[in-house]
Parts: C-alpha cells; structure tokens; sequence
C-alpha cells in the first residue's frame, strides 16, 4: 500500500476544527476507505492527481465531483483564467463575461431568454426555487433528485424523515431548518408519474424541480407527462442539469429527450473546475426575479465566466460529450462482461459519463471498500462510479479495467463462501445513498 501519511495527519487535525472534517460530503475519506484514502492533493493534470506524499493517482472516481469533463488544468480554460488573474477579477464595475456567457448559453438553449448566474449548484437551485415561487405566485414545490443543502429542500424531512431517503440520504438531520417549512415540500419518485399527478390533486403545487435523469432513463414518456401537467397546472418546472448537462450532447440533456423546461439549471462542468453556475429561462418567468431580491457580490467575479466560456468554446471544439459518453459505454461494457466471467450479480445505472455499479450481495459496501483498496496499491482512485473525461485515455482505462478483473475475482471467491474481512486491511466506507454527489 501506498504511504499516504501525510494525508492522514493533516484529515485527523481538520477533524478537531473542521465540522465534519471538510466541505463536501462526497469528498469525505470515510465514504472511500477510511484510514486508506489520500484525502488531500498537490497538484493535478489530465486525470492524474498527486497527493501530499507525492503519491501519483488516476482518478477513476469522480473527476473533481464531475467538475473536470476536459480533464484537470486544462491548459486553455487556466490560460483564459491567468489572462483575468493578471488583469483583475472583481471590480466597482462588472464584466464583459457575464454577457458575453449568457449569449452563449441562450444561443445553445434556444427556448431560455435570460440568465443569472451563482457559483455553487446549491445557490443556483436556491435562486431557481425563488423565481418559480415569485412566477407561479404558489409556495409549495414537488421535487425529485438531489438540490442541494439549502432549507426548501431539507424541509421536507421535517415531515417525515424518510422523505429524502431515495434521494439525498437516509434519515437525513433538519437541525436548523425552519419548522414552519414542513408542508410545503413534497417529494416524488423518478419515472413515477401518477405519484406526482396525486401531489399535485391534493396540493397547491407552485414548482416542480427535478433532474432530467440520474440512475435511470425516462420511461413511458414521463419527462413529456411532466411538462403537459405543469402546463395544465400552472406550474413553473425546473431541470436542475448541475450534473448531466454537458454529457451526452452539447447543452442541457433535456435537449436530448426533446422537453424543455422553463428553467434550467447547470453547473458542475461548466466551468471546468472553476466555480460557475447559471440559471437560464423563459423571460416571462425570469423578470420576476427583479420583484424578489437575489444577489451576491462573489456572483459578479470574472474568473468563472471566462472559465465557461474557454470551456464551452473547448467542448464545442472538441466534441466532448461524444468522448465521454463512448468512454462510459465502453466502460459499462467492460463492468457487465467481468461480472458475467465470474459469475457476479451488478447492477449498472446513470448515463455512460456518468456510470456506476452495485453488487447484489449482503457485502456490497465490503466489496467497494475490496476496490478501491486494492486499486489504491496500483496507482487508481476508484471505487464503483467512474465520472469520465477527455482525459481517460483507453490506454488508462484498459490498466483500470486489469486491475478491476483482479479484484472481480477476489470478490468471487467472497460469494463462494471466503471471507470478505480477511482481504479488508481497513473500515467499511460509511453509508452514502447512491445518487448523492
């Protein structure tokens, strides 16, 4: 095993002054190995990343969260972004970019009118709600999917605390979270749509905000349900496209599945690992942000917009989406094929960008913990979800898949009556529901 030392001091002195050890719940070591995970990095370049012991990785994880479509330090987006650094980020005046960015993404989104942009996919989905709340005149919202850690989300678990169990966490705390919230946020279930016509029969429904998809594909025509019973209804409906937009077609993938929104929500990708997220819209739902007051300082810098701009000018140029979706496929493929050769039960999910797996078995966490154990000692970052990019080469992924057959084994010998817990030299990761990222 690799010595990650240095890593493992610096995450036990976070622990004393930092609530929970860090700021993201995704990057947390304990949902990977803990006491063997590389918590912290030095540097990066295509997907490799180096940790504090000067330990070298290819990250086929997450990709900085699904931040990274065109690899780590992409070489034009961070000139885009040292030629605003020289010139000055954030001024008494605003920039230039911010136009100029919103004109792209109506250009590629051609039912949106206007945008605003934030900087976090939270903030964003927290500005979305508002407009959509201030637009249908109608407080209550049906939700599906992850948004974020504001409080209209979180308050539906003040109902009930299982209400976000199939889509953040299970049994989910509302400290802090406004009691007088509950009753106003109501839940519903991917692709079940007589779930949400029911929600919207009993309760006076403002806003439906949910992800085009994450785990599973739309079926029976259910985003097109979606959008005629919000027209029925008066109902101002939400894509949040913080993860999928960007990964399987240019834009938002609703554009896919040919059902726009009347507001959309991206993030993630935008930026190619610089913070910027944008909310565009119908002009008719959008204006009545100037009737609520939704505004930030740290909105107005000039480092993420022209880190968009470089990034959609690089996917657009080099046909990303199209890299990484046959990344993904060939992925998938791979993932079914080994688990046929040793007889192991996976359940694949999500876009080919944006894939993972499950074992059918009691040991499934075990059998993570297996992985990303024994591919940390081959120079891999992995666990069951892979986040592609441009920068896996097939060269990188062929060696991840070797080192992935070796562990398939390991793990059949497990189902064939072996112990799991002679193989483990660490903790099972903690809980972590599936669709949270």
């Amino acid at each position: 095993m690799k010595s990650i030392k240095k890593s493992q001091k610096l995450y036990k002195r976070a622990k004393k002054i930092i609530p929970g050890g860090n700021m993201l719940l995704s990057k947390k070591p304990e949902l990977f190995l803990p006491d063997g995970w590389p918590a912290y990095y030095l540097k990066t370049k295509g997907c490799e990343i180096w940790d504090l012991d000067h330990n070298k990785f290819f990250d086929l994880s997450l990709m900085g969260v699904g931040t990274n479509i065109l690899g780590y330090s992409n070489k034009k987006v961070d000139l885009a972004v040292n030629k605003i650094i020289k010139t000055g980020n954030l001024s008494t005046l605003n920039c230039k970019e911010e136009v100029v960015l919103a004109e792209q993404l109506i250009k590629i989104h051609p039912w949106a009118d206007m945008v605003k942009f934030a900087r976090t996919g939270g903030e964003a989905n927290a500005i979305a709600i508002r407009i959509a709340r201030a637009a249908s005149g109608k407080d209550n919202v049906a939700f599906c999917g992850y948004h974020g850690w504001h409080d209209w989300y979180l308050a539906t678990n003040i109902k009930s605390k299982k209400n976000l169990n199939q889509h953040l966490l299970k049994g989910i705390q509302t400290k802090g979270v406004p009691s007088n919230l509950k009753g106003s946020i109501f839940p519903f279930e991917y692709n079940n749509f007589n779930q949400l016509k029911n929600l919207i029969k009993k309760n006076k429904i403002g806003v439906i905000c949910m992800e085009v998809m994450r785990n599973d594909y739309p079926k029976d025509n259910f985003l097109q349900k979606v959008r005629q019973i919000a027209n029925k209804n008066n109902i101002v409906l939400i894509f949040d496209e913080c993860t999928s937009g960007f990964r399987k077609n240019f834009g938002g993938l609703h554009l896919h599945f040919k059902v726009n929104p009347d507001i959309a929500i991206f993030g993630k990708a935008l930026g190619n690992g610089y913070a910027i997220t944008s909310i565009i819209g119908k002009r008719n739902i959008m204006e009545t942000a100037q009737k609520s007051f939704i505004s930030s300082t740290f909105w107005t810098e000039r480092i993420g917009p022209a880190a968009a701009i470089e990034t959609l000018n690089q996917m657009n140029k080099l046909k990303s989406w199209k890299i990484i979706d046959s990344n993904g496929k060939y992925i998938i493929k791979k993932w079914k094929y080994l688990a046929k050769k040793y007889d192991l039960q996976l359940e694949v999910k999500g876009l080919p960008a944006l894939c993972s797996f499950l074992f059918k078995s009691k040991n499934n966490d075990k059998y993570k913990a297996l992985i990303t154990q024994e591919l940390l000692k081959k120079g891999f970052l992995a666990s069951n979800t892979v986040y592609s990019s441009i920068a896996h080469k097939r060269y990188i992924v062929d060696k991840y898949l070797e080192e992935l057959e070796k562990v398939f084994l390991k793990i059949q010998n497990c189902e064939n009556g072996q112990n799991i817990n002679k193989y483990l030299n660490f903790g099972t990761p903690q809980k972590k529901f599936e669709r949270m990222n």
